[in-house]
């Protein structure tokens, strides 16, 4: 039976700020849109519910939360009726994809009018339970791999620590220098709305470099024609393995190490380009993860902008970079090779599950 999200919840609200519970204390957790924030001395559901992210950062996620607990007025509320399963309904919302529905350029928003009419299958209680346990046994697994990739990510950063130490306080005493020094920093030409098109050369932004600097696989959704590209290229030059690029809004310091010769253009400003300039002084593996934990550890005393921290190209030249004898930076840049081997694996495996769990919630729910 083909339902609206509308016709098997209601909606609650909450008028509830962040600020007014700062100094509260209880036994009933609330939730904002980053998850758990504190807990309080009162609830506003006694049965679980199911929580979208209404307004600003993260419009659109949801959350399955449970009994006895509270949102805040950032958050709005569905109440399944009784022939829906809470965590049923959780997992039709993120088949939905109701952050779609948002408006607002400067600070996003959805409410339950956006989305009420969204239609999906419903089937008996008995069907949900059975759906809902496949879904918790699949995303158990991707849990677990997720896991053991955040595992392999601590293990590298405590060998990079154990060789070299915090780059802030450099007590091995290392020489430093200018990033600039050891490293041509830049970016792209400006590529204009006018010359995408549906295919072609893919054209990268902040946020598919940052996907990839995590591991993951991208789908491209801009392109630039095969002429432009060249042209492009011949006046700036192109990545080449080794290099890395890195989103300009980049706090958590993740930065692609380009690992192919596939041909790509990426977005002037919001994608910088970091080129060492000789592999005998400075490896570049080593240098991801130097730079990487000087972004980490100096981001909000460097980058600039008042609603988002950016990282400038000139702020990023004169960033100190330690720099340790080159035999032991291929050192860690061989370990971090024999790391990556098995995250590779598992990332297929990871990625392989989630395309199982995508393609279940589609032919499930619609």
């Amino acid at each position: 039976m083909i339902v609206t999200l509308g016709s098997v919840c209601t909606k609650s609200s909450s008028n509830i700020r962040q600020k007014d519970i700062a100094d509260s204390t209880g036994k009933y957790p609330i939730y904002g849109a980053s998850g758990l924030i504190g807990y309080v001395d009162f609830y506003q559901h006694d049965k679980p519910y199911i929580a979208v992210v209404k307004d600003g950062a993260g419009v659109g996620r949801v959350y399955l939360l449970p009994a006895y607990s509270s949102i805040i007025g950032t958050m709005q509320g569905l109440i399944p009726n009784d022939d829906v399963l809470p965590e049923y309904l959780y997992y039709v919302a993120k088949q939905l994809h109701l952050e779609r529905h948002y408006t607002g350029a400067t600070i996003p928003h959805i409410y339950f009018k956006d989305y009420k009419e969204d239609r999906f299958r419903l089937v008996n209680l008995s069907e949900q339970r059975n759906i809902v346990e496949l879904f918790r046994k699949i995303e158990s697994i991707i849990d677990s791999k997720q896991k053991v990739l955040n595992d392999l990510n601590t293990l590298v950063k405590a060998r990079f620590v154990e060789m070299f130490g915090d780059t802030k306080l450099n007590m091995k005493k290392f020489p430093q220098e200018k990033l600039s020094k050891i490293a041509k920093v830049g970016s792209s030409r400006r590529v204009f709305a006018r010359d995408f098109q549906d295919s072609g050369i893919p054209f990268f932004r902040g946020t598919e470099v940052g996907a990839l600097a995590e591991g993951k696989k991208i789908i491209p959704k801009l392109f630039i024609s095969k002429k432009l590209y060249k042209e492009l290229v011949l006046a700036t030059g192109k990545p080449k393995i080794g290099d890395l690029l890195m989103p300009s809004i980049c706090p958590d310091g993740r930065i692609w190490q380009v690992n192919t010769d596939e041909e790509f253009y990426f977005k002037d400003a919001r994608v910088l380009w970091i080129s060492p300039n000789s592999s005998d002084k400075v490896n570049s593996t080593y240098l991801r993860y130097a730079l990487k934990q000087v972004l980490i550890n100096n981001y909000r005393s460097v980058a600039s902008g008042s609603t988002f921290a950016e990282m400038k190209i000139v702020s990023l030249k004169g960033l100190m970079i330690i720099l340790p004898p080159i035999e032991l930076q291929n050192q860690f840049a061989s370990f971090v090779q024999q790391v990556d081997k098995s995250k590779v694996a598992i990332q297929k495996s990871l990625d392989e599950a989630q395309t199982l769990f995508d393609s279940l919630m589609q032919e499930y729910f619609s």
